[in-house]
Formats: structure tokens, C-alpha cells, sequence
């Protein structure tokens, strides 16, 4: 579907040096994708009951807002569905996972609009298939005043306790930004620990080649300026939370996967309730991709479309499979190491169309369109992009996504994220067969710097309707195939 190729310099030694201190390009880790602090299951199980306590809040609301109801509506059956769709806006609005700090006062209009639509739809899906069970304007507006009142009371002793326990335990956090704002910011942390954020140190620059001293009324902090001080800041003093002055996608990334939670203060304008900043600094939590709605039926979407093609395009694979054989030898497949996600390595598979001299060549030679080595066969399969239909198993075994940024060597990825700031960021989402930066037609010898700012826009901007418009556009350039 795609190929990447663009024009770079032939050795290593004519790149750049590396790029500003902030960024990917010198925070990265040293040997691959760092090391989770926290494991995966853990922070699950840590946000799940961190979530509990709310859910049943919304559950015991919709139990208790039936008692109006009458008897014959508090059949599980009615009540169940109802529930459901109450935690599914209230998930969608992100109510289950509030800011420390933030009140009941502050969630009410949330609260209460999502459970009037809630309880409206329930009443007209029961008016309309159960006649004889609908309740008129007064029962309703009864069920409706209970559920607010008594999710209300519910979640305000909820969020109360976790103010006194964020008092009483505040959470260990790394502030990134300019050291003179970071301490600010830091300072105004340390005198409020209601809360419940104690900074330990400072990701930042160090001013005038040196730590700034810090002026009357602000903390001492260390300045952390490389991966390995950050890595042994996080694990020295449990950091759980990550407080960005400034956008960073790749630090972003970086804590995230430490399993740290990441907020934004200031930027851009937030919507969300008054209670949600720190002492008049308004933040907001920035979520990693993979918690983001529909990222599962990305997913999903990728094994729908994967295991059909895979069966319908049996025939064409083993065409394909035949004439390389007969072509150019043994060997019809061609494995090479990737990056994925969050920088993981793994094996891509091709339809073979040259044979490298050896592994050196294969691992670091950018293009090889035109090369006279290679047959008739091998020329057809790339122009057509045939040669890339093995990657569906990829898909499969979730390697790959069908829509995303493609996949580069490791030689090249640690070449491009010292030259092209935010290249690393691409990493962010599963890397895909296809993508934005292919459909506008950055594939072959393009630049580098438009892909990486096209696959960044894609992952800032994502929701599965684009994927769906991505591949039909795909589809569609596969009519006029141009190759690699």
C-alpha cells in the first residue's frame, strides 16, 4: 500500500548533531523503550478503583431514583440498561476520573444533564416498547430529582475523602517547563497540599549552563536535564505524576510510559469545571492514546478488515509467492526490524523484490527503486504495492494498525529524531499500512519533515472515521499506483 523514501544523506556522518535539550531527540532512552515503572496491570487496576467508589455512586442513584417509580419498574432488566447508559455518558465526560481537587458543585451541571438525558431516553424506550409499563412527566421529573440528589450526596463524600486523602498523601510529581516557572508553579504546590501534589524536581534547561538559584519563597529543586536523571528521579521518589508547563508530545510520551499521569497547565483555553486548576493554575489531564474512546474499535476495525482480505487475497499471495520464487530464488518473504509503538521493535513482513548484499545494507540503505538488481517481478510488485499485502498479518497480529504513521528502521528512526523535532512523537499511536502523510501523497523520495508533521496532526486529530476516510483514499490512489 505504502513504501517509504526520501532523499538522505548516504552516512552517518554527515547528520546533524542532536537537537535542543527538550524533545525526544535528547530525552529519549539510550536502549530502546524505557522501562514501565509502574506495569501495565497495575496502573489498571489502580485507575479501576480509583473509578469504583463513582460508579456505584451512579449505580445506587439509578437503584434509588426507581423507588418513584413503583414496583413494577424496579425490575433488573429496566434498571439495568438504564445504569448502563449513565456510566457510558458519565465515562465519555470524563466524570469517573476527576481532578483532585475538583467539588460536587463543579460536576453538577454535568451530572445532572447527562442523567436528564439518561432517564428521557429510558422513558420513551419504554413508553415505546412496553406501553404499559410508561410513566408520565411527574414520575419522570420524581426519578430524575432523585437520581441527582442522591448521586450528589454520593460522589460529594467520595470526592471529599479524596481531598483528605490527598491532603494527607500527597502524590510525588515532576514539573517540565523553564526552571523559573517550574518553581513557581512548584512553589504554589508545596503551600497548598490540599492538592495533593508534591513536586520533587524540575525537567527543564538548565539557564546560563548552570542551575538557576532560586529566588526567596521557591523550593530548592534539582533540574533534571537527561533521560537517566529522570529515570532515577521517577523511581527514587515514586513519581505518580507528571505536570507540563509547556507542550512536549515526546516527554508526554515518555512519563506516560512510566506510568506516571500527565497534565497540561495553562495553554490553550480549557472547557471543564471551575474546581479543576491548583491554586489558579487551571490544568487538565492529558490522556495517553490508548485510553482515548474508540481506540478498541480501531482496533476491532483492524481485525474486520484484516482476517476477510487476508482470505479473499489468498489467491493473489500465492501468485505472488509463486512468481518471487520463480523470479529471484529462495526466500519469497522479506523480514526487516520495525519501530511501533511507543518504540518497540518488531519483524515487518514484505514480499521479497530485491535480495541485499547483507544485513548492513538492509538495515541502512534507504531506497532501492531503480537498483538493477532487481527483477521484473520484484519491480511489478513495488509499483503495485503488492508487495506489501504480507503485512496484513501484521495487522493481525497487532504489530500494526491498518491506518497510522509507517514504520521506519531503527537506523533511520534515531537518525530522523535527531534532525526532524517531533519525529519520535509518531510513535505515540500503533504505526499503520497506511496514513495521512500517504494519501497526500508523501510516499517515495518526500520529505521527511512534512510526513513527520502530517503524522503528528493525524494523532493530535484521530477518531475512527478518519481512519475509515484514510482507507478509502487508499483504496482509491490504488488505482493509479505510482510505486517506489
Amino acid at each position: 500500500m505504502t513504501t517509504e523514501s526520501t532523499s538522505v544523506p548516504s552516512s552517518p556522518g554527515s547528520w546533524p548533531a542532536a537537537g535542543p535539550v527538550f524533545g525526544v531527540a535528547s530525552l529519549a532512552p539510550r536502549h530502546g523503550t524505557p522501562r514501565r515503572i509502574t506495569p501495565a496491570r497495575h496502573r489498571r487496576s489502580r485507575a479501576r478503583s480509583g473509578r469504583l467508589p463513582l460508579v456505584a455512586a451512579d449505580c445506587l442513584a439509578v437503584l434509588a431514583a426507581a423507588a418513584p417509580l413503583g414496583a413494577a419498574h424496579r425490575d433488573p432488566r429496566l434498571l439495568l440498561p438504564i445504569a448502563a447508559l449513565v456510566l457510558l455518558l458519565g465515562r465519555r465526560g470524563g466524570l469517573h476520573r476527576p481532578a483532585a481537587h475538583v467539588r460536587m458543585l463543579d460536576e453538577l451541571p454535568a451530572l445532572a444533564s447527562r442523567a436528564g438525558v439518561a432517564w428521557c431516553v429510558a422513558a420513551a424506550a419504554i413508553a415505546a416498547y412496553s406501553p404499559a409499563l410508561a410513566f408520565g412527566p411527574l414520575r419522570l421529573a420524581a426519578a430524575y430529582g432523585t437520581h441527582v440528589a442522591v448521586v450528589s450526596v454520593l460522589r460529594g463524600l467520595v470526592l471529599a475523602h479524596r481531598r483528605r486523602v490527598a491532603r494527607a498523601h500527597p502524590r510525588s510529581a515532576l514539573v517540565v517547563g523553564a526552571p523559573g516557572a517550574a518553581r513557581r508553579f512548584a512553589a504554589a504546590a508545596l503551600q497548598h497540599p490540599e492538592y495533593g501534589v508534591r513536586p520533587v524536581g524540575i525537567v527543564g534547561v538548565r539557564e546560563d549552563g548552570g542551575a538557576a538559584a532560586p529566588t526567596p519563597g521557591e523550593p530548592g529543586l534539582p533540574v533534571l536535564t537527561t533521560t537517566e536523571a529522570i529515570h532515577r528521579a521517577v523511581i527514587q521518589n515514586t513519581v505518580r505524576d507528571a505536570v507540563f508547563l509547556l507542550d512536549d508530545p515526546g516527554l508526554v510520551t515518555l512519563f506516560q510510559q512510566y506510568g506516571c499521569t500527565t497534565w497540561r497547565v495553562g495553554g490553550e483555553r480549557q472547557d471543564g469545571p471551575m474546581g479543576e486548576h491548583l491554586w489558579g493554575y487551571a490544568w487538565r489531564r492529558l490522556v495517553p492514546p490508548e485510553e482515548r474512546p474508540g481506540l478498541t474499535a480501531k482496533r476491532l476495525l483492524d481485525i474486520a478488515f484484516a482476517v476477510p482480505a487476508l482470505a479473499l487475497a489468498l489467491p493473489v499471495l500465492l501468485l505472488c509467492a509463486l512468481a518471487v520464487r520463480l523470479a529471484d530464488g529462495p526466500g519469497v518473504l522479506f523480514r526487516q526490524e520495525r519501530v511501533g509503538r511507543h518504540g518497540r521493535h518488531f519483524t515487518l513482513l514484505k514480499f521479497r523484490t530485491l535480495r541485499p548484499s547483507d544485513e548492513t545494507e538492509s538495515a541502512t540503505r534507504w531506497n532501492v527503486a531503480g537498483d538493477r538488481r532487481m527483477s521484473a517481478v520484484g519491480s511489478f510488485l513495488r509499483k503495485s504495492s503488492l508487495d506489501e499485502l504480507p503485512q496484513l498479518w501484521n495487522i493481525l497480529r497487532g504489530d500494526m494498525s491498518l491506518v497510522g504513521p509507517r514504520p521506519e528502521r531503527p537506523y533511520f528512526v534515531a537518525q530522523f529524531s535527531k534532525v526532524h523535532a517531533g519525529y519520535a512523537d509518531r510513535h505515540r499511536m500503533p504505526v499503520g499500512l497506511t496514513g495521512l502523510a500517504q494519501v497526500h501523497g508523501l510516499r517515495g523520495d518526500t520529505s521527511i519533515e512534512d510526513r513527520c508533521r502530517f503524522d503528528n496532526h493525524y494523532i493530535d486529530h484521530w477518531s475512527l472515521w478518519q481512519d475509515v476516510c484514510i482507507l478509502i483514499r487508499t483504496a482509491a490512489g490504488l488505482l493509479r499506483p505510482t510505486g517506489s
